[in-house]
C-alpha cells in the first residue's frame, strides 16, 4: 500500500536526520538568540478527547457555586430585616471581655509615652513628663460608623416643580410625534386619517359631505365612538387591579425596622368602651404595628411598636380622633373627671418585643407588672404607672 511506502520512508528520514552531527550554531556571528529555531520534522498532532464526566463535574460545581451565593444573599437578607447585621456591627466594636477584667495598671498605656517612669508622681511630688515629647499637634481617632447606619446609600428623590413637569411632558410627547412622523415619512407606518368632528366635518370634506351629508355623518360619529373607545381602555389598561392596589397599600403602610424600632407608650384613664376598644385594634393591625394593651383600674397602658410613618397615623388616632372626654368617671365622693389619654413616652429600641396587638386585663397592680416583666419591658409600666399615682393620689 502507498501509506506503508510513506510510512517506510518518512521513518528512513527520521534516521537519517539522527545520523546527522548537527552543528552548534550558537556559536556563529550571525546567530540570533531572539529568534527560535523551529524543529525540521513537526510532532505528530493527534485528536486528544477529554476524560468522561469532566465537564459534567465542572457544571456541577457551576450551578453548586451559584447557589451558594443565593443561599448567602437570602441569609443576609433575612439577617438585615431581624436585625441581626445590626447586632453583628454592635458585637465587632463592643470592647472584650476580658480588657474589662483585667487589673488598673500603675500608669495608663496612652500616658507611658509622655511619662519618664512608670508613676503618676515622683518623688518630689510632680508627675515626670517628657517636655520633648508635646507638641501642638492634635491627634483625632479614627471615626466608627454607627451600627445603626443603612447598608445602601439612601439617595434624595428629585421633587420637579409643576413648569419643569409641564416642560418635560411637552418635551417627551414632541419627541414621539416626531418618530412618529419619521416613521410614516419612511413607510413604516401608515399616515393617520384625518380627525373628523361636526365642528370640522364641512371644512375637512368639503364637498364630499354636501353630496351625502348623512353617510358622512354616520362615518364622523363612528369615528368619534372609536377614538373614545381607545381612550378608554388605554385607561383600563393602566388602571391596577384590586390584588395589585391592596398590594400598593401594603406597601405604603410597612416600614423597615430592622436598623430601629420606634415605641410609643400611651395612658389612659378608662378603657371600658367597646368602640373605642375596637378602633385602636383595627388601627394597629391595618397599620402593621405591634403592641399591647394592659387593662387596669384607672391606668390602661398602650404599648405600640412600628415605624415613624406608622407612629405619625396611630399619634393622630389617640390624641385626636378618638373622643376620651366623652367618657365621663363618675365619682360619688367627688367631682366627676373626664376620661383622657396622655403620651408617657416615646423612642428607638433594638428590635420589637411583642408580636400581634392584645388586650390583657389585670386585677392588680403585681400582675399587670408582671406582664411586662415577661416581655423585659417593665419600664413602660412604672412609668406609667407612677404619672397615673401622681394624677390621682386615690388610685390603688
Amino acid at each position: 500500500l502507498k501509506a506503508n511506502i510513506r510510512a517506510k520512508k518518512r521513518e528512513e528520514f527520521r534516521q537519517q536526520l539522527q545520523e546527522k552531527t548537527v552543528e552548534d550554531i550558537s556559536e556563529s556571528s550571525f546567530f540570533d538568540p531572539r529568534i527560535s529555531a523551529k524543529p525540521s520534522i513537526r510532532n505528530k498532532r493527534a485528536l486528544r478527547f477529554h476524560e468522561p464526566g469532566k465537564f459534567q463535574q465542572l457544571a456541577d460545581r457551576m450551578r453548586m457555586k451559584a447557589q451558594l451565593e443565593k443561599l448567602q444573599s437570602e441569609i443576609s437578607q433575612i439577617a438585615r430585616k431581624t436585625g441581626i447585621s445590626s447586632a453583628t456591627k454592635l458585637a465587632q466594636i463592643a470592647p472584650k471581655i476580658e480588657t474589662q477584667l483585667d487589673e488598673i495598671p500603675a500608669v495608663e498605656w496612652w500616658d507611658s509615652v509622655i511619662l519618664t517612669a512608670d508613676t503618676y508622681l515622683n518623688e518630689e511630688g510632680y508627675p515626670p513628663i517628657k517636655a520633648q515629647t508635646i507638641t501642638n499637634l492634635v491627634e483625632h481617632p479614627i471615626q466608627v460608623k454607627p451600627p445603626s447606619e443603612p447598608l445602601k446609600t439612601v439617595h434624595m428623590h428629585v421633587f420637579l416643580t409643576k413648569k419643569e413637569r409641564k416642560k418635560l411632558r411637552r418635551q417627551n410627547r414632541r419627541e414621539a410625534w416626531k418618530e412618529e412622523q419619521e416613521k410614516i415619512r419612511l413607510g413604516l407606518e401608515p399616515p393617520p386619517e384625518p380627525k373628523l368632528r361636526i365642528s370640522n366635518l364641512m371644512r375637512v370634506l368639503g364637498t364630499e359631505a354636501v353630496q351625502d351629508p348623512t353617510k358622512v355623518e354616520a362615518h364622523v360619529k363612528a369615528q368619534m365612538a372609536k377614538r373614545q373607545k381607545a381612550h378608554e381602555d388605554a385607561n383600563a389598561s393602566r388602571k391596577l387591579t384590586d390584588e395589585q392596589r391592596r398590594e400598593k397599600k401594603i406597601r405604603r403602610l410597612q416600614e423597615d425596622t430592622s436598623l430601629g424600632v420606634h415605641v410609643t407608650v400611651y395612658r389612659v384613664r378608662e378603657l371600658t368602651n367597646a368602640s373605642k376598644k375596637f378602633k385602636i385594634e383595627t388601627n394597629a393591625k391595618q397599620l402593621f404595628m405591634t403592641g399591647c394593651v394592659v387593662m387596669f383600674k384607672d391606668c390602661n397602658v398602650v404599648v405600640v411598636e412600628g415605624g415613624p410613618k406608622q407612629q405619625a397615623k396611630f399619634k393622630r388616632l389617640m390624641m385626636h380622633r378618638i373622643k376620651w372626654e366623652e367618657d365621663t368617671l363618675k365619682n360619688p365622693t367627688e367631682k366627676d373627671k373626664n376620661n383622657q389619654c396622655v403620651l408617657i413616652w416615646e423612642g428607638v429600641v433594638q428590635q420589637r418585643s411583642y408580636g400581634e396587638m392584645k388586650f390583657k386585663v389585670c386585677a392588680t397592680e403585681k400582675l399587670a407588672r408582671e406582664q411586662f416583666k415577661k416581655f423585659g419591658v417593665e419600664h413602660y409600666w412604672d412609668l406609667a404607672y407612677s404619672g397615673a399615682v401622681l394624677d390621682n393620689p386615690d388610685a390603688s
